[in-house]
This record gives structure tokens, sequence and C-alpha cells, in this order.
């Protein structure tokens, strides 16, 4: 099957999400399958949805910027996530944060005022920076095409509930260019893990937890199996889990269902 912009639209639509929600997306472009017009449809199909809303796309750029790599000129740098953040981040009225690593363009209603202040963060997902606060405008995340370890949002809820080990002990001299031209030095420390060097791989060890609890469920785009979650749901289910033993994600080769059968939130979804 060949997919047109309105395909997609009506797929988002069958999803239940609104014009006026607000949506961080993950993707691989090659999972959705054959797009008429290609990755430049689904950047229109999502910018002309969300319209009234507020629409973000990861534009990280930790997978060149450390120890020899250092100045983050957000206009110029391409993202390591991907061809769509990348094409998006180009569009006009798109405005992309100056966190230095894990950076998020954004278009839609609020936009320039839901990044400002990135360049101040000194971790990678700061709480009360662009990640966590999704759980607090009732936020979406679409992961299409990916599964959780792609979920950048569960970095975000580590780092408010200050689990250990997730760091580097000391920070790397970062600089931004901003809009002046100028160049902001920041000192930010990085994901490192001693026995998991990708801390993000072991967050799949949550799916059944997010679909049993009504925090995320299965969905699809394009040809794509997707993951629609519910930012809240996904900070207050992870919380749950990992409150009795705050490293279980790296260090339980699983996590048993008694570990969220008790858990009472929600709904999510209505």
């Amino acid at each position: 099957m060949i997919y047109t912009r309105k395909d997609l639209q009506n797929q988002l639509k069958g999803m239940s999400l609104r014009p006026t929600d607000s949506i961080l997306i993950h993707s691989s472009m090659k999972a959705m399958g054959n797009i008429e017009g290609g990755a430049d449809t689904v950047l229109d199909a999502l910018m002309e949805y969300f319209s009234q809303g507020l629409l973000l796309l990861p534009t990280h750029t930790w997978a060149q910027m450390g120890e020899e790599y250092r100045v983050f000129d957000p206009v110029q740098e391409d993202a390591c996530v991907g061809i769509l953040p990348n094409l998006f981040r180009k569009r006009p009225g798109v405005c992309r944060s100056l966190h230095p690593t894990h950076s998020v363009a954004a278009y839609g209603a609020g936009a320039e005022e839901y990044i400002a202040g990135e360049e101040e963060n000194n971790t990678p997902c700061t709480p009360g920076g662009c990640y966590d606060r999704l759980k607090d405008i009732n936020g979406r995340i679409l992961l299409v095409g990916v599964t959780h370890a792609r979920n950048t949002f569960i970095h975000g809820v580590e780092e408010v509930l200050n689990i250990p080990n997730r760091l580097t002990e000391k920070p790397v001299e970062f600089y931004t260019v901003m809009p002046d031209g100028s160049r902001k030095k920041i000192f930010m420390r990085r994901h490192y893990n001693a026995v998991q060097p990708y801390i993000s791989e072991d967050f799949v060890k949550l799916t059944q937890a997010f679909y049993d609890t009504g925090a995320a469920r299965q969905v699809s785009f394009g040809n794509a199996e997707c993951i629609l979650c519910d930012a809240r749901g996904i900070f207050e289910v992870t919380r749950h889990i990992l409150a009795p033993d705050p490293e279980c994600i790296i260090t339980s080769p699983e996590i048993p269902a008694s570990r969220w059968s008790d858990f009472t939130g929600g709904p999510y979804f209505q």
C-alpha cells in the first residue's frame, strides 16, 4: 500500500489524537513503508494535523558531541536521530532548542516559549526541561517504528527521580552558538553507566508494564508498528516500579508483573 498525507492523518485521528494535542515523536522513516512523497509528506501530515497544538521532534546531537567535538551550532548541526528530525528542524516556523546534546525542534502553539532556556541545563534531560514538562502539559509520545529504547522521556523520569549511576561524574565543557552569534559556555554531564553503556536499551523492560497500566497502547502509522504513550502515565508507572529498587531497569534481567500489579493510576486515554 502507498500511504498519502490524508491516509496518515486519518491514522492520527484513529489514535484519538486531537489537532490541539502536544506530542513528541520519535521515528523510523523506513518502518513506515511506502509513503507518497516520502519524508516530506510525513512532515506535511504531522505539521498540518497538529497545527493548533505543539509538535516536537528530538534533534539530538549526543552521538557527535563529546570531549573532542564541543561546539554546538543549532542552525548547522545535524541531528543524529534520523531523517525526519533533520528535515523538520529546517522547515519554516520550526524552532530548535539550544541544548548541546539533547535539543528538540518545536512547531505550533507556544513552541518558542516551550523550548526557551534549554541552554541553561547541565544534564541531558534536566528536571523542568523540555522532556520533563511533557507530563505537565498532558503531552503524548508517539514511537513510530521504534521501541522504548528510543523513548528519551524515560531518561527524564530517571533524572527527576535521581536514579543513581546514570550520569558522568565530571561534566564536559561545551559551547552553544547563540542566536546573536556569541558562544555560551555550558558544563554538561552526559549519560553514563559502567554496566550498561547504552542505558536506554533496557527501557524496553517496561513495555508490558506500560500496556497493562494503560500508560501506552499499540497503534499504527503507515506500515509502522507504533506505541502511543501518555507522558504523565509513563512517569507515574516508571516511578511506581523504580521506587523499591531504583536501578532495577539495568540490574534485573526482567521486571515481573507483580511490580506494577498494584498500580492504581490513570486512566490516561479517554
